[in-house]
């Protein structure tokens, strides 16, 4: 829809420079030429993320009062200037950018947050040509970031991976060290734990599915789109364990089910046969699979054992082929339905979709588990992640000194 748009928006865009007789070419350059930084006539000023369109100049317009093509605020000392870009198109980066993130089979998030820096980078530089790039720019833009921007440690790492895959898979070009960079110092982060007290306030002002949901998050320490990307044929009710599939890093997990919500999952599966029954009677396409599986095996899609166990409301339309095919909750509503619940419950902490996988680590050390059995549950590849659920729970050290003779 939004791509239509876009189309119907830019058509009428150019219908209306033809009939006011403005030529598509571009335009000659000017005589003299315009200065490096031309003052705003508003004094607006525009963040890094944004890249605001501005016409191009005729020939006879004055070069100290146009602004010329995309631009952003360099910093409060240029306060009220803006300066050009050179005009370098970066789409067959963009391209590649994507194929590299999916022959990696890396996320969909992923691919969207790298280049979403990546095009922050590109404004930053003024669409500087690709191949002059240095490690220059990037010390410069992650400066930026620190010192003018103030963006969390998180936030700034995250932009300096993101160049780094940039850099490294798409410019072939290494970093190599990159001195004198201001860093944004990386505060201890201490994750947010629910009491069982809390747990329980909280599921009783969630409605179905989103309780299920709920306590599948708490009881089985999954993340959300673990959560969301189970399928029928992940619940083994004989052997009482749930497979975890694809989960971060690619990487396959089973837990044990709770006992204490078998009926319940035994119940949501039978509601989920009678759904599956009435979208086979409409004809509908199928659920979405993962990669070239729905090629593999053809029928798939439609098989009971694919379906989503936490399927969506409605079915979504494909508009190449008209077909309609039914994906998983989306997890804004979950994430929603959490943060209603929350505040009903009059509880006084940050608690997101997250903070039960927080939960299930911490309640589980302080019930005396081992660390390592917590790393395999929770599907951590290094232990020293683990280890920060040391400081959700009070210390069972021992104070007196005492011989081992004596215990």
């Amino acid at each position: 829809m939004q791509q239509e748009q876009a189309l119907k928006a830019i058509t009428l865009y150019y219908e209306t420079l033809k009939a006011k007789g403005v030529s598509n070419k571009k335009p000659a350059p000017l005589t003299s030429s315009p200065p490096a930084y031309a003052p705003l006539k508003n004094k607006k000023h525009f963040s890094v993320n944004e890249a605001v369109a501005r016409p191009q100049p005729s020939r006879d317009s004055e070069p100290s009062s146009t602004v010329y093509g995309p631009s952003y605020t360099v910093g409060p000392s240029e306060k009220g200037y803006v300066e050009r870009e050179n005009g370098a198109s970066w789409e067959a980066e963009y391209s590649l950018l994507a194929d590299e993130i999916h022959v990696r089979h890396y996320s969909s998030k992923t691919l969207k947050t790298y280049k979403g820096w990546v095009r922050k980078f590109q404004t930053f530089t003024r669409s500087k040509t690709p191949e002059l790039l240095s490690s220059n720019e990037v010390k410069e833009f992650l400066t930026f970031l620190a010192v003018k921007r103030k963006v969390a440690s998180s936030t700034q790492n995250q932009a300096f991976n993101a160049l780094l895959f940039f850099y490294r898979h798409i410019l072939h070009k290494e970093f190599g060290r990159i001195d004198g960079v201001v860093r944004a110092k990386r505060k201890p982060y201490i994750p947010v734990v629910l009491s069982r007290e809390e747990i329980e306030a909280i599921l009783r002002h969630l409605e179905p599915p989103y309780d299920l949901a709920v306590k599948l998050l708490y009881g089985c320490g999954l993340r959300l789109f673990e959560c969301l990307g189970l399928r029928v044929h992940c619940m083994n009710f004989d052997a009482g364990i749930l497979t975890v599939h694809d989960g971060k890093g690619q990487k396959d997990r089973t837990v044990p089910l709770p006992e204490k919500i078998l009926p319940e999952l035994r119940g949501h599966l039978e509601s989920l046969k009678d759904l599956h029954e009435r979208d086979l009677k409409r004809k509908y396409a199928g659920v979405f699979l993962v990669n070239a599986l729905e090629q593999k095996y053809k029928n798939a899609a439609k098989e009971f054992i694919w379906q989503w166990f936490f399927p969506a409301k409605n079915l979504t339309r494909i508009p190449e082929t008209g077909e309609y095919r039914r994906y998983h909750l989306h997890e804004t509503h979950v994430q929603k339905a959490i943060k209603e619940a929350v505040g009903k419950s009059r509880i006084c902490k940050r608690a997101t979709a997250h903070t039960f996988r927080h939960s299930f680590a911490s309640h589980l050390l302080q019930a005396n588990y081992d660390i390592r059995t917590i790393q395999e549950l929770l599907g951590h590849s290094d232990v020293r992640t683990t280890m920060i659920y040391t400081h959700t729970i009070k210390s069972q050290t021992k104070k007196e000194a005492k011989s081992p003779l004596d215990f």
